[in-house]
């Protein structure tokens, strides 16, 4: 006799909602640092800080408020329940985030390159910033191209690479502080390395979510396949195999 096992719903509950759950705890931190920025643009004086985001500030907000919408509607791309449907959530929900995510990475990269570097930055964190942020904005496209010819697996790569890149704040806050804490304060090349290296592993955990779909589709398809076999019929009697 065979040991049978189940999965209790609540089981399911939780298990569908563990990765949104933590994505959205990994987004709160670049949410939250960026709503005290919109705090101190609208309502506080120049600081060193700060001042360089006052004389043009749609740039930021307008980073701020995509990032924001981006990193944490985007989470919830990732619960498979939702992208079943002809008018699912997740066909509803890209066509808010792909040009929140366009606007979020445009907005970064014209912030790198017009702002000056703040303390503690670098020309090579400069250029990271820029490779990252196009990365992202062609990735986005690159999906939107993949969805037009209906190639819904290569749609989900890349969204998911952008959406990692789009995430990078938030383990640059998790590594700076953990390089800190261990080693002290950083210099403009160990935060230029610790911030590249942030983005390289959002891509790393993005390429291994990719690949482990893609074997469990394929999968699905070969035990689908062998579930259902056809029967080839001569003269109207089933044939022997």
């Amino acid at each position: 006799m065979t040991a049978r096992t189940t999965t209790s719903p609540r089981g399911n509950h939780q298990a569908k909602w563990a990765v949104p759950a933590a994505l959205i705890a990994l987004s709160l931190i670049p949410v939250i640092a960026g709503a005290a920025r919109l705090s101190e643009l609208t309502g506080g004086a120049p600081t060193p800080q700060n001042a360089r985001f006052f004389g043009s500030p749609i740039p930021v907000i307008t980073h701020i408020v995509t990032v924001t919408v981006y990193s944490l509607l985007g989470a919830f791309q990732f619960i498979p329940s939702l992208r079943r449907g002809k008018r699912s959530w997740h066909r509803m929900a890209g066509r808010i985030l792909v040009p929140a995510g366009l606007l979020a990475a445009l907005s970064g990269v014209w912030m790198s390159m017009f702002y000056d570097l703040p303390e503690g930055d670098g020309e090579a964190l400069l250029v990271l910033r820029l490779i990252f942020g196009s990365a992202m904005v062609a990735s986005i496209i690159l999906g939107l191209f993949a969805i037009r010819r209906r190639d819904y697996a290569t749609h989900g790569a890349w969204m998911t690479r952008a959406y990692a890149i789009a995430l990078g704040a938030g383990t640059q806050a998790l590594v700076i502080l953990s390089w800190i804490l261990v080693a002290g304060p950083t210099n403009e090349t160990t935060r230029a390395i610790l911030m590249g290296a942030s983005w390289v592993i959002n891509l790393a955990v993005a390429e291994y979510v990719i690949r482990r779909r893609a074997r469990m589709a394929g999968h699905a398809s070969s035990t689908a396949g062998r579930a259902v076999k056809p029967e080839t019929t001569t003269a109207g009697h089933p044939s022997v195999p």
